[in-house]
């Protein structure tokens, strides 16, 4: 269990991380190459990427919660909030960067595993 509460205190800064980049630093330098995008494409695409910010927190505060409450209610949580991180993930990657599979699909594959059967 610890090693999955490990695992899921990660994705949840990870999905903070996100948070930032998207609703704060889309436009600034960072969010750019963070995402490839140029300062004109940033402009256009500002407020759907604040809008996807506020997903990922809403994603990071599940996970977070899960972390605080009590057994089996603790568990029923991080199932569906790393249920959603997965197929959040795996959408991204079929349709936006492969590398979003690595970089969020698989940690919430592995900690579901390790949430699950260990």
């Amino acid at each position: 269990m610890l090693v999955a509460q490990v695992l899921i205190a990660i994705i949840a800064i990870l999905h903070l991380y996100f948070l930032i980049l998207e609703m704060f630093l889309w436009d600034k330098p960072l969010g750019m190459k963070a995402f490839g995008n140029t300062a004109e494409k940033a402009k256009l695409t500002k407020v759907l990427a604040q809008n996807q910010g506020l997903y990922n927190g809403f994603l990071a505060t599940g996970l977070i919660w899960s972390l605080f409450a009590s057994a089996p209610f603790a568990i029923q949580l991080a199932n569906f909030f790393l249920g959603c991180v997965l197929v959040a993930g795996l959408y991204g990657a079929m349709t936006a960067s492969k590398k979003i599979l690595y970089i969020q699909a698989m940690p919430a594959l592995i900690a579901l595993i390790a949430l699950n059967v260990f």
